[in-house]
């Protein structure tokens, strides 16, 4: 089984990849092509994919039972111990500059909350 998802990538090519696998959803192909015509398809994803991303998985003969390739992607396949797993970077801290330490957290303020009090008291 074989699953290729589009993101932000030109019409063309979803026409294009309609001819050996089903679109399921909007950007979403499945199909059992051979691994042959897999790789031949992933290549073209790869050179007409434009400013999008695509993302493909396949069955294969590992512990897993599948693998996964990316183009594009925030999230990078990368292997744990035999498995492969997506790596997804950290998001960037908000209101961090260079040169500037961070802001420090607010700390949470102490005692019961309001609710808690008149669930607790009957109120």
């Amino acid at each position: 089984m074989t699953v290729i998802v589009l993101t932000n990538c030109p019409a063309g090519l979803r026409g294009f990849l309609t001819r050996w696998l089903l679109e399921v959803s909007p950007g979403v192909f499945l199909g059992s092509p051979s691994a042959r015509v897999r790789d031949i398809l992933w290549d073209e994803v790869r050179a007409y994919s434009g400013q999008g991303r695509a993302l493909l998985a396949h069955s294969t003969n590992n512990e897993q039972g599948f693998t996964f390739r990316t183009h594009d992607h925030a999230w990078h396949p990368t292997d744990h111990e035999g498995l492969t797993l997506l790596h997804r970077p950290a998001p960037p801290s908000a209101g961090k500059t260079p040169g500037h330490p961070a802001p420090a957290a607010q700390a949470p303020r102490q005692g019961w909350s309001r609710a808690a009090k008149r669930r607790r008291f009957g109120r």
